[in-house]
């Protein structure tokens, strides 16, 4: 049976294909900029039970189970949400230049028999960007969209000197726990 995936998120949907997990990718907005929060990890939470609000209200989880997930980026004490303009991109990654990043997602995934909510967080230990690097990918563009402008499948990914933690977590979904519940 397939899931709902209430997330515009190709990286998420890319992770469910994967994973051999049928779904069909159908969501509705939730504006996470008037979240108040003390931690990242409470505000991931606070935005993931505001978008499983908002799609619960539009799709219910009776005819496909309901998955919802929204990831934030942290380093150096500041919580790094999404970019909006290549400047805020480019702070936004030197923050994380030489840097402990953490990514943290939280998901919720109810279905008629089961209801679960998951917040995993993945660490990365990165190198300091090359600045002629930086900017070939603040030109492309790819950072848009994407918590703490962070790719660590694309542009961060030769800049990892290690992980603590999955990969899937830190591209949005962990998987691996969904896995073991459906």
């Amino acid at each position: 049976m397939a899931i709902r995936l209430a997330s515009s998120s190709q990286t998420r949907a890319m992770l469910l294909r994967e994973a051999g997990i049928e779904f069909l990718q159908e969501s509705v907005d939730f504006d996470e900029d008037k979240i108040i929060a003390s931690s990242p990890k409470n505000f991931v939470y606070q935005a993931t039970i505001g978008k499983y609000k908002t799609n619960l209200q539009a799709f219910g989880f009776k005819d496909y189970p309901l998955l919802v997930a929204d990831t934030v980026v942290t380093s150096q004490g500041q919580i790094l949400r999404k970019a909006k303009c290549v400047d805020d991109a480019r702070n936004i990654l030197m923050t994380q230049s030489g840097n402990i990043t953490s990514i943290i997602t939280c998901m919720i995934y109810h279905s008629k028999e089961q209801k679960i909510i998951d917040i995993s967080s993945t660490d990365y230990i990165f190198a300091t960007f090359d600045f002629d690097d930086l900017d070939n990918y603040l030109a492309s563009g790819e950072w848009r969209g994407k918590a703490g402008a962070c790719m660590v499948e694309g542009f961060c990914k030769k800049y990892i000197k290690e992980v603590r933690g999955d990969e899937s977590t830190a591209m949005g979904l962990h998987v691996e726990i969904l896995k073991r519940f459906i």
